[in-house]
């Protein structure tokens, strides 16, 4: 196994910067570059002398010693002074070192994986939170990391190889001590893993959203104040605003942390007939977004206008141009009127979707989740119908266990591990 080294900190200037290094050598390459020798587990200030003698920095020394360390591994931390001519002069030190290399991108991380230090979920779950933006992302983020999801794939699956050895057990052993008709344990466990992993499912769909962020659309007739309304929630001029009907033709896309909760407001082109193609791609776009939207505020003028989207749940419907004040139900971006109230109603709306939050976050945990449980949907009926079928229905608890599997990375995952590290800084 190589040596591997890196930057772990951010580059560029920093009151402090911190170099790993993690592999059979580290304690090697940290005695080319100081001494005495440092003691395991004990910080220590040591001198980094080049190979001509050149003075390079004081810094802090941490040693761990394997497999006590994030990787598994041995591991030194050099914790020097943020300069970036310190930082390059000490991994150009390193990077003469024999049996040293340059760590890819993820490499420390993987090797965690590697060691058992981690399953695949929490790498998921510590790359999210390095990502993490708002207070939602962050809690989200360390409940995979802290182990919540690789826990709960684990009793699901505990249970499902108890019901699967059950049916098996009647299966091999008909004339021995073993009870003759297991069926009723067996779909009682099923039915209790069935609603577990689908109330997951369910809550996944929100959990995404937390790491995606909401998406909120202002849609309305054209002029309406919609893009004054999405500078004003933005806090700066994200769109360009005219007194010109139409100027809006695209989908303005602007990133908030609304009360610790990601949020994506997009702006949209003015809905109404119109013979312009330009605009009228605008328009089919705004619609389009809409219907994929958490939540609608749907501007309107005219009491005419609240026909549309009605009986849509996810509309907030606000008077525009509510420069007066006559209105109680009224907004203006340009005076602020009704913004507070607005940004309220969001935040109790995305505050309630958050109760029923699940912990799988990404896309292919659902898919998976979604194929495990229409096996063991299979394995529930195919028991039901008598032990003549008991070995398809333990067939298909076998399936349904291996695809959960695939969650916490107990499969061959290797296309899937190099998406992920892709993702992640060189010292992490």
């Amino acid at each position: 196994m190589d040596t591997i080294f890196a930057l772990a900190t951010a580059q560029g200037k920093a009151g402090v910067s911190i170099v790993r290094i993690s592999g059979p050598d580290a304690e090697n390459a940290l005695n080319a570059l100081s001494s005495p020798a440092v003691p395991v587990g004990r910080p220590s200030v040591r001198a980094l002398v080049g190979k001509d003698g050149t003075h390079i920095d004081e810094a802090m020394v941490l040693r761990f010693a394997k497999p006590h360390s994030f990787t598994g591994e041995d591991v030194v931390e050099l914790h020097v002074h943020g300069s970036i001519a310190v930082v390059q002069a000490v991994l150009r030190e390193l990077s003469a070192i024999e049996n040293l290399r340059h760590a890819d991108a993820g490499e420390f991380t993987r090797r965690a994986l590697e060691n058992n230090h981690l399953d695949i979920s929490k790498v998921e779950g510590l790359a999210d939170l390095i990502d993490s933006e708002t207070e939602a992302q962050r809690m989200q983020a360390l409940r995979v990391l802290s182990g919540e999801l690789g826990n709960l794939t684990n009793y699901w699956r505990e249970k499902l190889v108890r019901a699967a050895s059950l049916i098996e057990a009647t299966i091999d052993f008909a004339d021995e001590d073993v009870p003759v008709d297991v069926s009723d344990e067996v779909t009682d466990i099923i039915g209790e893993i069935r609603d577990s992993i689908t109330k997951e499912i369910n809550g996944s769909v929100i959990a995404e959203r937390v790491r995606s962020g909401f998406e909120v659309v202002i849609v309305g007739a054209p002029n309406l104040g919609k893009s004054t309304l999405l500078n004003a929630l933005a806090g700066r001029e994200a769109a360009i605003t005219s007194e010109i009907a139409g100027t809006t033709r695209d989908v303005i896309e602007v990133r908030m942390d609304l009360g610790g909760v990601p949020v994506t407001l997009l702006d949209t082109a003015g809905i109404r007939e119109t013979s312009d193609v330009v605009e009228g791609i605008g328009v089919s776009r705004a619609l389009d977004r809409a219907a994929e939207a958490d939540a609608i505020v749907y501007l309107y003028d005219d009491t005419a206008q609240l026909a549309a989207f009605e009986g849509d749940e996810t509309v907030i419907r606000l008077r525009a141009k509510d420069d007066t004040g006559d209105y109680s139900d009224g907004i203006s971006g340009h005076t602020g009127n009704g913004i507070e109230d607005l940004v309220q109603q969001l935040t109790q709306r995305f505050g309630d979707m958050l109760r029923d939050v699940g912990i799988a976050t990404r896309e292919r945990h659902r898919i998976a989740m979604q194929e495990a449980l229409v096996h063991l949907v299979n394995a529930e009926s195919i028991v039901q119908q008598g032990p003549e079928m008991y070995d398809i229905g333990a067939e298909e608890l076998r399936i349904s266990c291996r695809v959960l599997d695939t969650l916490i990375g107990r499969v061959d995952v290797e296309s899937l591990l190099d998406e992920i590290f892709s993702s992640f800084c060189i010292g992490k």
